[in-house]
């Protein structure tokens, strides 16, 4: 019988179930198939997924632009540690719909706005329109570009900046059932665990928990090295900063980290339905991750929550001062966005920034 559901017409519904009748499909490969088909992916749509009424989630950058103008700041600070170089690069890597690019682009000030330049790098059609408008002041006087993401990048002195990439890389849960790893599979029966020989991610895992149980397990990207490593090694000097969800190793094992599906603003596990028209992320493993960026040869690599990143590096004072100067709405949703990004149990502790940085 055929598992994977969505609508009849779905091209890569049909695709799946052929593949399952040859045997199990890895939900790091479904997840794959779903999110970066070349044709049907949920990336390779026309229309976005980003925002509120009838769309599928929101980001930090739907809220209102204070993440762009303290990464401004923040970006400021690497340019006058490298001594104030005339050009100052920040590639940011799955950049969406460049609103973040604009945002930072808009705050900064004279004379670091003159020596920073943008490169907005994201295969996405639909991001890559609503970028072209975005960024339109900037694109037309060059301080801003694209980039393929099959292009190859040239040395460059600046920062890496990412917002939410590494938790859309194809990933495959794991679990311990008291005797043996297994992973998750798709079968024509549905979703099940299925024992597999997989040395490199499980002894990673062993090597992270304090006692491995039963029911512990975590999530392997596969991909994470090669595309960490690619960006980190192309940063001559200055900073890699990126913002995701995720935890530490240890964390992630002892609450069985897993897929995520987001479907018109809710959250569940089912990963195989509804492919490319759904979105699919799992949890950052940014113990891995610091690893992979420490052996490129950055130093200080170190995450924190996104709530006490705004709080250690936001002008909070001066915004106070000047807000009192806006309208009552302005104000109001000046003070939201900096709400969500800051207090308990809203998005600012969900993410993590980390940082990393090259002399």
């Amino acid at each position: 019988m055929a598992i994977a559901t969505g609508t009849d017409l779905n091209p890569l519904t049909s695709e799946l179930n052929e593949r399952l009748t040859a045997g199990p499909v890895s939900a790091a490969d479904v997840m794959a198939l779903a999110l970066y088909h070349p044709l049907h992916g949920y990336y390779r749509r026309g229309a976005g997924p980003w925002g509120f009424e009838g769309k599928d989630y929101y980001t930090a950058l739907d809220l209102g632009p204070l993440l762009g103008q303290t990464l401004a700041l923040r970006l400021e600070q690497a340019w006058q540690h490298l001594e104030r170089p005339a050009q100052f690069t920040v590639l940011e890597a799955g950049a969406g719909r460049g609103w973040l690019g604009r945002d930072i682009l808009n705050a900064a000030t004279p004379p670091f706005a003159t020596a920073l330049h943008y490169t907005h790098r994201d295969d996405n059609p639909a991001a890559r329109k609503a970028a072209e408008e975005a960024l339109a002041p900037f694109l037309a006087t060059g301080r801003a570009r694209f980039m393929h993401e099959a292009e190859s990048i040239e040395p460059f002195i600046g920062a890496v900046l990412s917002n939410e990439l590494f938790d859309a890389l194809p990933a495959q849960p794991w679990r311990w059932d008291g005797t043996r790893w297994v992973r998750e599979v798709l079968t024509q029966n549905g979703p099940q665990w299925h024992p597999h020989h997989e040395p490199i991610s499980t002894t990673w895992f062993e090597s992270q928990g304090d006692g491995i149980e039963t029911g512990d397990g975590s999530v392997w990207c596969e991909a994470l090295p090669l595309v960490a490593s690619t960006l980190a090694k192309a940063l001559q000097a200055g900073l890699f900063i990126t913002i995701d969800y995720g935890d530490q190793a240890s964390n992630l094992l002892a609450k069985g980290a897993d897929l995520r599906r987001f479907k018109s603003h809710t959250v569940d596990g089912k990963w195989w339905d509804e492919l490319g028209e759904c979105d699919l992320t799992a949890d950052v493993d940014f113990t891995r991750l610091i690893g992979i960026l420490e052996a490129t040869g950055l130093r200080q690599v170190a995450h924190e929550s996104l709530s006490h990143w705004i709080r250690a590096h936001a002008p909070l004072g001066q915004w106070e001062a000047e807000w009192r100067e806006l309208a009552t709405q302005a104000r109001i949703k000046r003070m939201e966005n900096l709400l969500q990004l800051t207090m308990p149990g809203m998005m600012g502790e969900r993410f993590r920034v980390l940082e990393g940085w090259r002399e």
